[in-house]
């Protein structure tokens, strides 16, 4: 049996955080990976490829689609066909996969082999005992192991769905022929941003979301205004509806639908069914812990019925000796935090166990286009938390860049302490709002106040400028306001 101060289990960014810590510690940690290849889920089938794809589909549609009247040729509101870009789904998909082996290799194989102290096996792993598991034949003893399996898609527990060919991420970013027709599943980040890039490769996109607003957990201004935005470009939308059933008939996939709303005819659908059909099916409504397989009941680890692993603020499980970070402690499933989890919790394992990570402090984003991006709490939480609220919103219209490049685009959300000021959330829909809202995170993380933000002098004209409007907002109003007001 061979021991090791640290035994990792998986292969993604919360393991890879967890190894280099233990690295930089000076132990000596053994890394067990089996599923997806080594990087996890963000290299190989999330986010690197994703917003590949993602780009690839802004760059052929919205040329086509110009918003200035001197780039329309005379031609209406589209290219003379003639001039317009054409595109291979099959290439895209393939240059895709070359870009994700290239980052793999890069970011993953090369570092693991020059991380002092640090080994690898590939084998599927269980618990044997509270500190062994056993990998590809062979028991491993750890003196503190860390959990970081990830997760994967939740089957949708709908009649039907278990005898047709469904979709998830993977299986859609591995399609070699672009389909006709999509119904999506699902009006979260992952579905909404699947709506879109299929929808800019030619894809007629209807998303079904059981909530009563798509992004069923920012602000409904801000689910509002992206839903929007998506709508204009042509993709369909059903919000609060049931799935009663799903079916193949023909080579089709058959979506029965009862109740909603349908966003596009702004009408309630409450008392109606009706049977959608398209050529493809995406699942993108959940997921669950990848932990089922590891016989956690051996080491004493409890998870909860999505599988997903009960820890501490220091992301200790019930055993003081294993620990869990990543997708499969069901926090907030980013690659940003699942690799702040790993560093935590392997600093934690090794040393003393103290560091924690506050999740108001963490931004994420949507890469729709435009983007939606968000830090800190929103309203609904500010009123649950103190019982008061001090919020304002604007639209795009009143940041002097959005007219100077003709966008229409977007909404500005602030948050802020009733009583203190603090900005406690910024939350926004724009062209690059994922990289506008590290602003608003320095503001969140170091308790600045409105007054700070106002006394802030922003480069003019920019986007970003839209988080000095909101902050205006608080005392003018910003709608009769020249650009130069301080």
């Amino acid at each position: 049996m061979e021991d090791y101060d640290l035994i990792i289990i998986g292969g993604g960014a919360a393991a890879f955080a967890a190894a280099t810590k233990a690295s930089d510690l000076g132990k000596k940690a053994l890394m067990i990976n089996e599923g997806l290849p080594l990087g996890g889920t963000c290299v190989n089938v999330g986010c690197m490829p994703s917003k590949r794809l993602l780009t690839v589909g802004d760059d052929l549609y919205y040329p086509q689609h110009p918003k200035f009247a001197a780039l329309k040729n005379g031609h209406g509101p589209r290219f003379d066909p003639s001039t317009s870009l054409r595109a291979s789904f099959a290439a895209a998909i393939r240059e895709k996969n070359e870009m994700v082996a290239q980052a793999r290799r890069t970011n993953y194989i090369n570092v693991l082999e020059h991380l002092d102290g640090v080994s690898l096996v590939e084998a599927r792993a269980r618990f044997v005992a509270p500190n062994q598991v056993e990998a590809g034949g062979k028991v491993y003893e750890g003196e503190k192991i860390i959990i970081a399996t990830g997760s994967s898609t939740k089957p949708l527990a709908v009649p039907g769905m278990g005898e047709i060919r469904w979709l998830n991420n993977v299986m859609a970013m591995e399609l070699q022929e672009l389909p006709r027709s999509m119904i999506v599943i699902g009006g979260g980040p992952l579905g909404l941003e699947f709506a879109q890039m299929f929808a800019h490769f030619g894809t007629q996109v209807t998303v079904l979301e059981a909530m009563d607003q798509i992004l069923p957990r920012h602000e409904p201004e801000i689910a509002a205004e992206i839903q929007r935005c998506l709508e204009t470009e042509g993709i369909r939308f059903r919000v609060g509806a049931t799935i009663d059933r799903v079916e193949e008939r023909d080579g089709k996939k058959v979506v029965t639908v009862r109740g909603g709303k349908g966003v596009q005819r702004r009408r309630s659908l409450a008392t109606s069914v009706e049977e959608l059909t398209s050529d493809e099916l995406l699942l993108a409504a959940g997921v669950h812990a990848n932990t089922g397989d590891l016989d956690l009941e051996k080491a004493g680890v409890k998870a909860n019925k999505n599988g997903f692993i009960q820890v501490n603020q220091y992301y200790q499980t019930d055993n003081p000796n294993v620990f869990a970070a990543g997708d499969c402690v069901g926090k907030m499933a980013l690659e940003t935090v699942a690799a702040k989890e790993g560093a935590l919790a392997a600093e934690n394992a090794l040393t003393v166990p103290t560091r924690t990570l506050n999740y108001d402090h963490v931004p994420h984003a949507v890469f729709t286009n435009p983007q939606v991006a968000s830090v800190g709490v929103t309203e609904a939480e500010e009123m649950r938390r103190f019982g008061a609220c001090a919020c304002r919103t604007i639209r795009m219209d009143v940041v002097p860049k959005a007219l100077t490049v003709n966008e229409d685009r977007g909404v500005f959300k602030m948050v802020i302490h009733p009583r203190s000021s603090k900005v406690l959330g910024v939350h926004i829909v724009s062209p690059h709002a994922a990289d506008l809202i590290h602003a608003a995170t320095f503001a969140v993380k170091h308790g600045l106040t409105v007054d700070d933000v106002i006394d802030t002098i922003f480069v003019f004209p920019t986007l970003s400028e839209g988080i000095k409007r909101v902050a205006q907002a608080f005392t003018r109003d910003v709608s009769q306001m020249s650009c130069c007001v301080e």
